[in-house]
């Protein structure tokens, strides 16, 4: 027997508490008979007016996250997508691939990271030289640019926004990213990647993919692409970007 509604796969999607965009935004993207199921990783919502604010801020997600990978299991998913990326990023590589090792021990089955499935997704577009944004502070995105260059792509620019809160993130408004986006995009550049979880960009990624000519990675949608694939669920969905659509 299969689940009535999740025939085809139960996902266990895995936020911080103050995420407000990770759920909307993945079931804009979930096929007929997959279903997403929700645990949320307990996190204050601090300010942060520094470095090391922040870093304490995503390490206490870090420590919170197997509480909410435990939770969600009791519904028994095949699989786990981590809507959260700053410390999927932090470590390079080999960091990258502990802290999925820890949680794939913790559930009993697999799960995407969001710094993986960056990485998947600009090698499925093809390409080399990139740059990113995130509402993270500048210490966050030396991580980011580290993993990257280490899975074999060069960074050509980078911008942290620096949102005091992790609420404030979703407050980010699409007319300064539009702004971001200017200042990221170039002929030294065959890619733009938004990372940072809470900030919402698919829309606007799927559009200026048309009118940039270039792959636009927002990280909600690589992450969910990525496990959609992983677990051989290759439906095309239209509106919602290249990735989606085309791999």
């Amino acid at each position: 027997m299969t689940d009535v509604l999740g025939w085809r796969k139960l996902l266990g999607v895995i936020a911080p508490s103050t995420n407000t965009v990770v759920q909307p935004d993945m079931e804009r993207m979930r096929p007929p008979g997959v279903t997403n199921h929700l645990s949320r990783i307990h996190v204050e919502d601090p300010v942060a007016l520094s470095n090391e604010d922040f870093i304490a801020g995503t390490t206490a997600i870090a420590e919170n996250t197997l509480d909410a990978v435990r939770s969600v299991m009791t519904c028994r998913p095949d699989y786990l997508v981590l809507g959260m990326s700053a410390v999927t990023f932090y470590g390079g590589v080999d960091g990258s691939r502990r802290f999925k090792a820890r949680i794939e021990a913790e559930a009993g089955v697999g799960a995407t990271t969001g710094s993986e499935a960056v990485a998947a997704a600009l090698t499925a577009v093809g390409a080399k030289a990139v740059s990113f944004v995130s509402p993270y502070y500048p210490v966050a995105n030396a991580e980011v640019r580290r993993f990257l260059e280490e899975s074999g792509f060069a960074v050509r620019r980078d911008r942290a926004l620096q949102c005091r809160r992790w609420t404030d993130i979703a407050k980010v408004t699409p007319e300064t990213l539009r702004e971001v986006i200017a200042q990221l995009d170039g002929d030294d550049v065959d890619a733009i990647v938004q990372v940072g979880t809470n900030l919402s960009m698919v829309d606007l990624a799927a559009e200026y993919e048309g009118t940039l000519g270039k792959p636009v990675i927002a990280i909600n949608t690589a992450t969910y692409w990525h496990a959609l694939r992983a677990c051989g669920v290759s439906d095309r969905l239209r509106g919602l970007g290249r990735l989606l659509s085309e791999f």
